[in-house]
This record gives C-alpha cells, structure tokens and sequence, in this order.
C-alpha cells in the first residue's frame, strides 16, 4: 500500500517550511562568529575563510548533485540532504578548534548544495497554478530564513548559557524530523534517465533561458556579494567601525538588510518581472550609497536605514531577477536552471567576501567596505542598462514588422 503524501497546498506549504528551516540553520553561525574568534583567537581574515569555505562547498555539490532531483526524484535527495545538515550541527557540537569548523561548513555547504536547487523545484512544482507563489518564495525565502537564523541566534548568545550547545542542538533535533516529514511529500519528479550523467560537474541553463538569465546575472551578483559582506563581516562592522559590541544589535544589522529583503520580495509580487528588477535595482543603489555615507560619516542611524533600504531593493531585484530567469522554463529543466542561478549567487556571495577580509587585515576594515558597496553599485547599474536597452530593442523590432497604414484617401 503507498504510503500517504499531501496534497498540493500542504505540500507547498511544507517545501516551503523546509526551505526555511535549511536556510536558518545555515545563517546561524553569524552571529556566532564572534564568538568562536574570541574563543579560538583568529581574525577577519580566517573568519571569511570559515564564512566562504562554506559557500565553496555547496557550490561543488551544486555542480554535482544541482539536476539530480530532475532524475531521481525529489524525496530522496531531500531526506538525504536534510540528514547531512543534521550531521553538521552535530560536528558544530563537537568543535574545539577552527578545524572543526571549517569540516563543519564544509558538510552544511554540502547539505545545502544538495537541498538549494531541490527545494527551489519542489516549491515550483507544488505552486497552486491558479495562484503562483513559487518564484515569490524562492525570492524571499532566503532573507527570511536567514534573518530567523541569525536573529535567533543573536539571542541565544546575548541570554542562553552555552550558545552554541543549545542552537545545535535543537537545529540537528529539528532537521531530522523535516527529513522524516519528506515522505509526506508527494513525489513531483519521475524518474527518468540520466543520473550518473548529471553527476559531472557542469551549470546547465537552458537555451531558451539564456537571455533572461544573462539580463538577470548582473544584479544577482551585485546583491548575492552585498548579501555575503553583511553575513560574514556584518557583525565585526558593526563592532568595529560603528562601536556597537553586543551581539544582538550586530544580529538586527543583518536583520535589517535580510528581512528588509524578503520585504522586497512580497511587495514586488504581481510586479512584472523587468520592471521588478530594474524597480529594485534602483532602490538597491540608494541603499548602498546610503551604506557609503554611514561608513563615511560615522552615523549608526543611517546605517540602518541604509541596511533596509538596501535589502528592500535585494529583494524586490532578486524577485525579478528569478521569475525574469525562470519564466517558461520546462519542469524537468527546473532543478537545473535554478542551481545554476545558485551557483551565481553563492560564488557572489563567497569569493568578493573573503577578498574583503582578507585585504581588511591590510588596509582596514572600512576603506575595504566602501570600495565593496561601489562595486556593487556599479553592477547594479550594469543591469538597469541592460534590462532598458533590450526593451528599447524589442519595441525597435516591433516597430519594423508592424505593417504600415494606409494613408485614408
């Protein structure tokens, strides 16, 4: 007798939690980053390596196991990937040493890769088709999940005893469950051959896809490499520059940009997917020149203000940025594409962060932030230009297949 699996709304519901659940478990080491640099005595240098490491490893496994859901199902890539972030925060229970620390990003990088692109189609795949909110949550659910997991962890280690003891221990109880709660799933991918193909390294994006994911790729990375400076370095930034040295305030700095961001995301939906982009991509360059002027001036305010203006134009280009990306794509091609679009990200989110700290031991901390969000706005702009001057192309062919009027007599 089959065992019985929920239906589409339930089911949705459900990736989506799941999809969350991954995402805070991930974000939770950032406020504890701190902590374990004052515990194992390493600087920002060593800090971005234990952040990007993490980044790198799921990268790889994005490469490899990113369509094997397209081929094997999605519930066994699931409850596989979830077990193994729970092995990771039990290597994170064991820790003495920044050893133990890199093995332990390195197996949620791992974990991660494997769940990034699965869910990501797991949610498309159960989306009401009356009313589509896969994209929505794809957009959205990292700042979400990410502002859960550092958020509360901040307050675990401002106010718990033994922090690290009681976040890894309650994440590695609760991943377990949401790998038992996968077989409640319905299976949305048959399969079909060609598994020990996908294996091979690659970044598969559709031809079809092309065009919309080349238009999408500069504000991807722009926001993706912003998004890895406020989580890796956020913290020490805060506690650096601006003299805010608790923990919980270094927490809702991240807060303020991530959950501005999922912010972006809800506000952007119906919002046609250009537009969305171009929209958000103009706000994500107030913000970071917002960013600038606190550097510049000392002003803790400001730099707030800036975090959530910054994230609200994350989310909302990212919105875009996805659906632009996605949109029409086949659902055997989903999984794929949407690794693919995680590969930009993540090598966004990781190779410009450890640049920073690396280079913050030499020149400073602040200077090397500065140059970082002009970087970034100028790739924000790249995209603004780009989306207007395909626009300004199509229009342009529409208008020379348009027959001409004849003139009345």
């Amino acid at each position: 007798m089959p065992s019985p699996t929920l239906s589409r709304t339930p089911a949705f519901w459900t990736a989506t939690g799941l999809l969350l659940l991954a995402l805070a478990a991930s974000g939770v080491p950032t406020p504890l980053y701190r902590v374990y640099s004052e515990q194992f005595g390493f600087g920002s240098g060593t800090l971005t390596v234990v952040f990007g490491i993490y980044a790198f490893a799921l990268l790889i496994a994005l490469l490899v196991v990113g369509g094997l859901s397209d081929h094997v199902g999605r519930r066994p890539v699931l409850a596989g990937g979830l077990l193994l972030m729970a092995s990771a925060m039990g290597v994170f229970l064991a820790a003495d040493g920044v050893g133990w620390l890199l093995v332990a990003r390195v197996v949620q990088g791992v974990s991660m890769g494997a769940l990034t692109g699965t869910l990501g189609a797991l949610v498309l795949d159960t989306e009401r088709r009356e009313r589509p909110l896969g994209s929505l949550v794809n957009s959205a659910a990292p700042g979400l999940g990410l502002s859960v997991g550092v958020v509360g962890a901040g307050l675990v280690v401002e106010y718990v005893a033994e922090p690290t003891r009681w976040v890894f221990a309650f994440l590695a109880v609760a991943l377990v469950l949401g790998a038992a709660a996968v077989w409640l799933l319905p299976e949305t991918s048959p399969r079909v051959p060609g598994a020990v193909a996908s294996l091979r390294p690659s970044v598969r994006v559709p031809h079809s896809q092309r065009p919309g994911f080349l238009l999408a790729l500069p504000v991807l990375v722009a926001a993706w490499a912003l998004g890895g400076l406020y989580l890796s370095l956020g913290p020490s930034l805060a506690a650096t520059v601006f003299g805010l040295e608790d923990h919980l305030v270094g927490s809702l700095l991240v807060l303020a940009m991530q959950g501005s961001a999922a912010l972006g995301s809800v506000l952007g939906r119906g919002v046609e997917p250009q537009r969305a982009m171009v929209g958000g991509a103009l706000v994500f360059v107030a913000g970071v020149l917002a960013t600038i002027a606190a550097l510049l001036t000392g002003a803790v305010p400001l730099l707030f203000v800036s975090a959530v203006v910054s994230g609200l134009g994350f989310g909302l280009a990212v919105l875009g940025a996805i659906s632009t990306t996605t949109d029409g794509v086949a659902p055997a091609d989903r999984a794929a594409l949407l690794s693919a679009a995680f590969v930009v990200g993540y090598l966004s989110f990781s190779v410009p962060a450890i640049v920073a700290g690396t280079t913050a031991t030499a020149v400073g901390l602040e200077a090397v932030a500065e140059v970082y969000a002009a970087v970034c706005v100028v790739l924000a702009l790249v995209a603004v230009v780009g989306v207007r001057r395909r626009r300004r192309s199509v229009r342009i062919a529409a208008d020379v297949r348009e027959p001409a009027q004849p003139i009345a007599a």
